[in-house]
């Protein structure tokens, strides 16, 4: 999703305060946009917390600062600066975490996000922007820019199936009606999840903006899941903190009655080995036969 996101910020440059800041990561992918920031693209070193502390400043200053590093060094490495510094001010700062779930595969778990969500989701004011498409990125740079506060954008490798038109964005879509179980996936896993149930009569519904208290889930969402009563979660996030709890909760909240459940959620290292992004779905169930057998042990219509 990098070149998408480099057009979109380059569009958005006209704008005399935006300031875009880079912890020593974007080569190769986002000259256009430091070409015409000039010197309003800076590169912060591998220096999260600084960067993100800078980013602050600038917020309170009123300008419109952007950060960009991988997910882990972001929401990891800089969290205090995020807590104290971002959201309990409410600042306007937009951080950008390329690389969402095992997305940076054999460089191995220092370089995984796979608990970001959620442990982001317990801050105040903060909005999380989760794109499950390559097409989805100019208007989640477009809905995070137009916030009052800050925002989370967990980037990572857009996988429509060929031949598949993406549904215009929205924080929740259904990207396929179905009789069967109402499958949400989270960000992008609905790629993979969309060609594992190709043939599946599964309702498959895409979640691209967290926590549930900003962004609850719609009527036609809420009416699917009363019909069907069957709900399976697909996410590349730890269970604990996941969307699949949150919808757990919410489901026990109002009242919307449960005959399935279903989570499937990165399970770490199950063989104590690290491989690419495809290798480390499979260990946690998370590939085509994973999701497949999941949801058919659900029942069909």
């Amino acid at each position: 999703m990098r070149r998408q996101l480099c057009d979109a910020l380059v569009e958005r440059a006209a704008r005399p305060d935006l300031v875009f800041l880079t912890g020593d990561l974007g080569f190769g992918a986002l000259e256009p946009l430091r070409d015409v920031l000039d010197r309003r693209f800076i590169n912060a070193g591998i220096a999260e917390q600084n960067m993100v502390g800078v980013a602050a400043g600038m917020a309170s200053e009123g300008m419109e600062p952007w950060t960009y590093t991988i997910a882990p060094f972001c929401y990891a490495r800089a969290f205090e600066q995020i807590r104290n510094d971002v959201c309990l001010h409410a600042l306007p700062v937009r951080l950008l975490a390329n690389g969402g779930g095992y997305g940076y595969g054999v460089m191995g778990a220092t370089h995984h996000a796979l608990e970001d969500y959620g442990v982001l989701s317990t801050l105040p004011n903060l909005h999380l922007f989760i794109p499950a498409f390559d097409e989805d990125v100019a208007a989640t740079i477009a809905a995070a820019g137009a916030l009052p506060g800050p925002a989370y954008i967990r980037l990572g490798r857009g996988e429509l199936p060929a031949g598949t038109i993406a549904p215009a964005y929205a924080p929740w879509r259904r990207l396929r009606a179905g009789t069967g179980p109402v499958v949400v996936v989270v960000g992008p896993m609905a790629g993979p999840t969309l060609s594992a149930l190709e043939d599946d009569a599964a309702e498959i519904w895409a979640v691209c903006e967290l926590p549930l208290r900003v962004s609850p889930p719609p009527e036609a969402f809420v009416a699917a899941l009363r019909k069907s009563r069957r709900l399976c979660v697909v996410e590349e996030h730890v269970a604990q903190g996941s969307l699949g709890q949150s919808l757990a909760a919410w489901c026990l909240e109002t009242g919307v009655g449960l005959d399935g459940f279903r989570m499937l959620n990165a399970q770490g290292y199950p063989s104590g080995t690290y491989g690419s992004q495809a290798f480390h779905r499979q260990e946690s169930g998370l590939d085509a036969p994973g999701i497949r057998a999941a949801v058919q042990a659900m029942g069909a219509a």
